[in-house]
């Protein structure tokens, strides 16, 4: 077997992006992220399309991105509200 078509564990894949193994389950459920299911229903990844996707040629890339612009902080965007007026 080649290596590039190795599997991987979602705890595998999760330490090579510094991540929680949920996070890389939820990135498959969501489809950023291509897996196989075992026959005991576990998630497996292929090493070739997780090294694309470290390397940057993947889909994780934009997500990660969308990710982080819904993430801001909600104050950068709203300003205060009717609760805070008094504050300033």
């Amino acid at each position: 077997m080649d290596t590039g078509d190795r599997l991987l564990t979602p705890g595998e894949v999760a330490a090579l992006f510094r991540v929680d193994p949920k996070t890389v389950t939820r990135w498959a459920a969501a489809g950023r992220i291509g897996s196989i299911r075992t026959p005991g229903g576990h998630r497996r990844f292929r090493e070739s399309e997780v090294r694309a996707l470290l390397e940057g040629e993947g889909m994780l890339e934009e997500a990660d991105e969308m990710g982080r612009a819904r993430n801001a902080s909600p104050t950068a965007t709203t300003g205060p509200g009717p609760a805070n007026a008094g504050m300033y």
